[in-house]
């Protein structure tokens, strides 16, 4: 019995030992694998925490080069200011510090006014480039048919169309508001707008705009950004001469100057001959029959500065006999409020009020562009836009910079 019971303790014991040694690997091979678990785990946290960093810097980076764009654009639009202009010494700036980043950015302005500027910009946030580049093409501010930063209502059988483009490329309009609200844009029966239609950022053209006729040949759009309508000042030299006093009576003007008012009685008549600049520090006003005459010898032109408003009254008119736009040019400052046209013929002008309502009942047809607060065209005529008006120069006024073509390398 006793060498039975000894060889069964004899083989419970190896039994045993026999487990332990199994035991063992399997604690072994857990703890590897809990390990390379451990381990990938490890190896994902690091990935992921470069991951954010690369992409935090490369936000940062981007940033930083898109803010040398704006600086860049900046320093060539104050450069504008200063005639005449100086093409040399462009804009430049290395290793300046973005605000509130570790990132720093670099550009530079290249290029000059027959083949175009350019920006190069570079974006640096810990080892991450970001480069931008885009074009700085002239701009002015007669890119737009008609623009009224609140309204525009065109009465019935009005039209809107371009003309005197030369190709077929160049032959596109846009008529635009930056509002949003409803019905800000009124195209009542019969009219057609020959072209675009934009409305202020966030809008809805469906509900700012009410075409009643289904008139707009081209498209709608909602502008990214509300369109620039900057207040114009009167150039130094001119503002600063002495004041001639008040224009009433027949009067021919052949050299710029500066006039508290124009108020021409009935049937008189100012001629403009020569290129003239005019400042008028209050109202303008042609009574019943009254006549502008803008001559068409000696390459006449007229640019006109308006402190108060400006009116036409029934009969009178403003005769550009050069019958080209852009040799009439007429200006609101900050303080013209009201432009009301009841001219006595066809308009032949550009004209730029941003503060203004502007009132059109004219018994002709009107070409050129118009931009003001507010715009109503009351009577059934033709509005030509000239596609030449967006044919700019540096010493334009309003002319300005603006960022096209962007690209990211």
């Amino acid at each position: 019995m006793k060498s039975k019971r000894l060889q069964s303790k004899t083989e419970d014991s190896r039994i045993h030992s026999g487990n332990r040694g199994f035991a063992l690997p399997i604690v072994i091979c857990t703890i590897l694998i809990v390990l390379v678990i451990g381990l990938g785990f490890l190896c994902f946290g690091q990935q992921s925490r470069r991951f954010a960093v690369d992409t935090s810097s490369g936000i940062a980076a981007r940033c930083a080069a898109d803010a040398g764009v704006t600086q860049a654009l900046y320093e060539m639009n104050k450069r504008i200011k200063v005639q005449p202009w100086n093409n040399g010494n462009l804009p430049m700036l290395k290793g300046e510090l973005l605000p509130n980043t570790d990132a720093t950015y670099t550009f530079k302005v290249s290029g000059d006014l027959s083949s175009g500027h350019f920006v190069k910009s570079t974006g640096l946030s810990g080892l991450v480039y970001k480069t931008v580049r885009c074009s700085l093409p002239l701009r002015g501010l007669f890119e737009y048919a008609l623009f009224g930063d609140q309204s525009v209502n065109l009465k019935a059988n009005s039209t809107v169309t371009p003309y005197n483009y030369a190709s077929e490329d160049d032959k596109y309009l846009q008529v635009g508001t930056n509002s949003t609200l409803a019905e800000s844009v009124v195209i009542e029966n019969g009219g057609i707008i020959n072209g675009d239609v934009v409305v202020g950022p966030d809008g809805d053209p469906d509900a700012v705009i009410l075409d009643t006729s289904s008139g707009i040949t081209g498209n709608t759009f909602i502008m990214p950004i509300e369109h620039d309508m900057p207040q114009i000042t009167v150039p130094q030299w001119l503002a600063s001469m002495p004041s001639s006093g008040t224009i009433k009576n027949n009067k021919t003007i052949t050299k710029s100057g500066k006039y508290d008012k124009i108020d021409l009685d009935i049937n008189e008549i100012l001629t403009i001959k020569g290129q003239v600049s005019l400042y008028v520090v209050g109202d303008v006003i042609l009574g019943n029959s009254a006549e502008l005459r803008i001559s068409d010898a000696n390459d006449a032109s007229l640019i006109l500065f308006v402190g108060g408003n400006f009116e036409i009254k029934n009969g009178g008119v403003v005769n550009n006999l050069s019958k080209d736009a852009k040799k009439l040019q007429i200006y609101g400052l900050s303080t013209c409020t009201s432009i009301v046209l009841k001219n006595g013929g066809d308009f032949y002008g550009a004209i730029y009020a941003p503060n203004a309502d502007i009132v059109t009942m004219n018994s002709g047809d009107m070409y050129g562009s118009v931009i003001g607060k507010s715009i109503e065209q009351k009577n059934s005529a033709t509005f030509y836009y000239d596609v030449t008006l967006r044919q700019v120069s540096i010493e334009d006024i309003g002319v300005r910079f603006v960022i096209r073509d962007w690209q990211e390398e």
